[in-house]
């Protein structure tokens, strides 16, 4: 059975609140970048950066980020991992990277995610923006700026549905 935690309404509002939040901790655009995780980290990337423009009125530097090659579990997750395209045309030498997800579970995402950062370069500083933190950490990483915090157990998992890739807007607890 399937656990309704956000609408369509309800991930727009959290995107719009996270946006004004990443605002506010920079003092505004110099130096900011987004980067996406692949695949829906990319999506909500995206619309935080039109959100960011709306608001601000500037433009920020957006990156796609593919971390499966640095992956600790990368032979358990498939023999033959499906490798998707990395896009950080920009420098991210003394810039405040804001790496964006869409939910937060163990940590090893992120964990792959910041050393795949440093092969592009030393940013300032690394932000963490997810829309789902669902708790259970296996490393000590915690996001910067949180849509929703969803108590979850073990035995549930969280699908993060987004209309450019799944037809539908919603975040969904399930049983595994």
């Amino acid at each position: 059975m399937n656990k309704l935690v956000l609408d369509s309404p309800s991930i727009e509002r959290a995107a719009t609140r996270m946006a004004h939040e990443i605002l506010e901790k920079n003092n505004g655009v110099d130096g900011l970048c987004l980067i996406g995780i692949q695949t829906r980290g990319v999506i909500l990337a995206q619309r935080l950066e039109k959100i960011i423009e709306k608001i601000s009125h500037a433009k920020v530097p957006i990156g796609i980020l593919d971390i499966n090659l640095y992956r600790d579990d990368l032979t358990k997750v498939a023999e033959q991992p499906i490798i998707h395209k990395t896009e950080i045309n920009f420098d991210l030498d003394n810039k405040i990277v804001v790496l964006v997800d869409d939910v937060l579970y163990t940590g090893r995402t992120i964990r792959s995610a910041l050393d795949a950062i440093v092969d592009f370069g030393r940013p300032k500083r690394i932000e963490l923006a997810v829309l789902i933190d669902r708790g259970h950490r296996e490393l000590p990483i915690r996001a910067d700026f949180v849509g929703k915090n969803i108590p979850t157990s073990d035995n549930e998992i969280v699908h993060v549905h987004f209309t450019e890739t799944d037809k539908v807007e919603e975040v969904v607890v399930a049983q595994k």
